[in-house]
């Protein structure tokens, strides 16, 4: 993850900080990264709910806290995700 520094923070939940890296791939995605854990989870663009893709280390009492704020702010989660990517 040494590039993770660089990449823009689009939101942070409870310290993490959610990123979606600009020569990323589709579907939608985020990362979730602090504490040393990482977890992924699709968008489901433009409904949602986010879904986890992958999980390195967290909890599943800490996974339902960052599902919980990634559902909330979803929208806006779409909007970075689409000004990132553009339309394709």
């Amino acid at each position: 993850m040494w590039y993770a520094a660089s990449v823009p923070t689009v939101l942070r939940i409870d310290g993490l900080l959610v990123k979606i890296y600009p020569n990323d791939h589709r579907p939608e995605h985020d990362h979730v990264i602090g504490a040393g854990k990482e977890a992924q989870y699709f968008l489901n663009v433009p409904d949602g709910p986010p879904t986890l893709r992958k999980n390195l280390r967290f909890s599943g009492k800490e996974l339902n806290r960052i599902q919980a704020g990634l559902t909330t702010h979803l929208a806006a989660l779409c909007a970075a995700w689409k000004e990132i990517h553009g339309n394709h």
